[in-house]
């Protein structure tokens, strides 16, 4: 992919923070992956907005069986990362 230089005003201490974890080095690396990551919610809020204009909002019963299967999942993969030796909560 070919890339291009632009100007960004930033606040000082957010971009300083950034660039003291990451290395100056990948400064923009990281604001790439986070413009990208941000493009992503927002077409994920588009679908969702387009879904609800064509069926609705969700029913109850409907998020009820959404949050049901969230919380499956966070509990399987908390219990992977309890089974996995050396990662802990915050790998």
């Amino acid at each position: 992919m070919a890339t291009k230089k632009y100007t960004v005003t930033l606040p000082e201490e957010l971009a300083e923070e950034i660039r003291r974890e990451v290395g100056p080095g990948s400064f923009s690396a990281y604001v790439t992956a986070a413009m990208e990551r941000q493009r992503e919610r927002d077409r994920l809020g588009e679908l969702v907005a387009w879904m609800q204009d064509q069926g609705g909002p969700p029913t109850e019963a409907e998020t009820a069986a959404a949050v049901a299967e969230r919380q499956d999942m966070e509990r399987h993969f908390a219990e992977r990362a309890a089974q996995s030796p050396g990662r802990g909560a915050a790998a």
